[in-house]
């Protein structure tokens, strides 16, 4: 009888555990937004900015290659940045440079990972700034 609680308390431990382990890569899974110009908008009206910027920006994903395109159709110049996050451990996530998108204009954002993205999203800022 000793030995069933033992293995008993061993097989329940070890469940335990990897319902833990399970859940913690859930939540490290959830990915970034896609799309940041929906959480620009949201930081512009909180610091009392205008919120008629920042430029519209689509996202495409081809295997390891992530590009995004974006268009200003506002009057004031925005700097777009690309971040890559890579789906394996090893793999370095991007940042690109800030990319001015001036009023009326079109721009490209490229990145990417040695093997599978895991997400992407642009963030905006104002040309002014930093």
């Amino acid at each position: 009888m000793r030995v069933l609680h033992r293995g008993t308390v061993a097989f329940a431990t070890a469940a335990a555990l990897l319902t833990g382990t399970a859940v913690a890569a859930e939540v490290r899974a959830v990915p970034a937004p896609v799309d940041g110009s929906d959480a620009g908008a949201v930081t512009a009206a909180a610091a009392g900015e205008r919120e008629n910027f920042g430029a519209s920006c689509g996202i495409v994903v081809e295997g390891s290659h992530v590009t995004a395109y974006c268009r200003n159709p506002y009057p004031d110049t925005d700097r777009v940045r690309l971040h890559v996050e890579c789906a394996r451990w090893w793999d370095l996530d991007t940042d690109s440079a800030p990319v001015a998108v001036a009023p009326a204009d079109y721009a490209r954002v490229t990145g990417r990972c040695w093997k599978e993205v895991g997400s992407a999203w642009i963030t905006h800022e104002p040309a002014g700034r930093g």
